[in-house]
């Protein structure tokens, strides 16, 4: 005997199915979000700034607020001269020193060049990620290694 399925039935399960599908899909993406733990000052508004963009780009950014700064720099090998308002590290391996935008990390994170010790974006332009100041300003991201020494990673010409 064949048995028939009515269209309520036939409905409710297919948006039973949705349902199960939408709740496996965030759960995908939130397993896939790239950890990166976050030192900062907790009275920097653009830190908190830089902290949200991250978020925004696929970054699960674990923050903590600290009193002084300088061990933490001094702990990640960060030159003085490379110094930004905030120190950052991700993929066990990379220190990201200030603005640095989330595309530059994840391109960092894909390539993953050997004798560096992270990115930076010394001091604070005021175009890069956190800070947001209109015009565009150009700004250039960093490698640096143990030594001190940088090289271009990426130019930011334009918004």
């Amino acid at each position: 005997m064949t048995r028939r399925i009515s269209r309520r039935v036939m409905l409710a399960q297919f948006a039973g199915g949705l349902a199960a599908a939408a709740v496996a899909s965030r759960q995908a993406t939130a397993q896939t979000r790239i950890p990166i733990a976050v030192y900062k000052d907790k009275n920097c508004g653009c830190c908190h700034l830089w902290v949200e963009h991250m978020a925004a780009n696929g970054f699960a950014p674990a923050v903590t607020d600290a009193a002084d700064m300088k061990p933490i720099k001094v702990r990640y090998k960060v030159p003085a001269k490379l110094e930004s308002c905030h120190t950052a590290f991700v993929g066990g391996t990379y220190v990201i020193e200030g603005h640095v935008p989330a595309a530059d990390v994840k391109r960092l994170l894909a390539q993953k060049p050997t004798g560096i010790v992270g990115l930076t974006v010394p001091g604070m332009p005021q175009s890069a990620p956190g800070m947001d100041v209109k015009p565009f300003q150009p700004y250039t991201v960093l490698t640096f290694d143990a030594a001190g020494k940088t090289a271009t990673f990426a130019k930011h010409d334009k918004a």
